[in-house]
């Protein structure tokens, strides 16, 4: 993500699902059925359960029809950097926001090798002070 990343805050929902077979494939019907996009996922696991993050087109709606099936969600804003797949793009961002005193408290990306953009999403300590620094990156 060399170059300015453009940067922008997304309602990401954070849902808790039991770890096991097809709950996943549940949650995608879910949205499915809806026509909601998903634009970023992120899972994580424990002993006996699953955090799905995920950024949507239409998170509002989402969490309506999450929550009439009876799934715990909870919301948070996140940013979302869209930016260069180039060696050394994360080190300049993580560096900015550490300049700032903004802690990365956690973040997901994925890009193909071939792909000239990437996508990454992240939850900082302060939001606010975040899209400060990351807007001020020079070219």
């Amino acid at each position: 993500m060399a170059g300015r990343p453009h940067a922008q805050v997304a309602r990401q929902l954070a849902v808790f699902l039991d770890n096991r077979p097809g709950t996943l494939a549940s949650l995608c019907g879910i949205l499915s059925e809806a026509k909601i996009n998903i634009f970023a996922i992120s899972t994580s696991d424990t002993i006996d359960h699953s955090v799905v993050r995920l950024v949507l087109s239409d998170p509002h709606t989402a969490l309506e029809r999450f929550e009439e099936h009876g799934l715990l969600v909870v919301e948070n804003d996140v940013i979302m950097l869209d930016g260069a797949n180039r060696p050394g793009s994360l080190e300049r961002i993580a560096k900015k926001l550490a300049d700032h005193r903004v802690n990365i408290e956690y973040a997901y990306c994925a890009t193909s090798p071939t792909s000239k953009r990437g996508l990454m999403v992240m939850r900082t300590d302060n939001l606010a002070r975040a899209m400060r620094a990351l807007n001020s990156m020079e070219t």
